[in-house]
């Protein structure tokens, strides 16, 4: 086994690098986290807003969605709008993250 002296240069290269993607990673999750996402369902008649961090920061819902008769169909709307926009926020951080990883899988991302 050979002794190669330089390979600490590349470990320190590679702990920067390291560092760099740690601070984007930061960055890109805080602005990710901040961002909003909308869902709507019943053509409009429900709207949900949730951001990065799937908090769901507004809903509104039509008066002529609201039929006293069918509320399941309304509860129906509902969900579905907001799982619709806590996907869309899982996904588009999923690939914001991915961009800077360069697909690594790492845990807590």
């Amino acid at each position: 086994m050979k002794f190669n002296p330089g390979g600490g240069a590349n470990i320190n290269k590679m702990m920067k690098e390291a560092k760099k993607i740690q601070a984007r990673i930061a960055e890109m999750q805080e602005e990710l986290e901040n961002r909003e996402f909308e869902a709507s369902s019943g053509g409009g008649a429900v709207i949900v807003k949730v951001t990065g961090k799937q908090q769901i920061v507004s809903l509104k819902i039509l008066p002529e969605a609201i039929d006293i008769d069918d509320m399941e169909m309304l509860e129906d709307m509902v969900l579905a709008a907001v799982n619709e926009a806590i996907k869309l926020s899982q996904d588009t951080v999923s690939q914001e993250m991915s961009k800077i990883t360069g697909g690594l899988n790492i845990p807590g991302m």
